[in-house]
């Protein structure tokens, strides 16, 4: 699961500096970090979930 949660963010992050989602603190390309930041603390949560 974990790993399939990567991939999807990190193909967020590449299709956000081709084209910016244009979502709500995500407008320019510039951006791309703020998806980062909540892609390792998405892991972290997901890490402590698991048993």
């Amino acid at each position: 699961m974990s790993k399939l949660l990567a991939l999807l963010l990190l193909l967020a992050m590449v299709i956000h500096l081709i084209k910016p989602l244009g979502l709500p603190g995500l407008r320019k390309r510039r951006d791309f970090w703020k998806i980062a930041v909540g892609a390792i603390a998405l892991m972290m949560v997901t890490i402590l979930i698991r048993p």
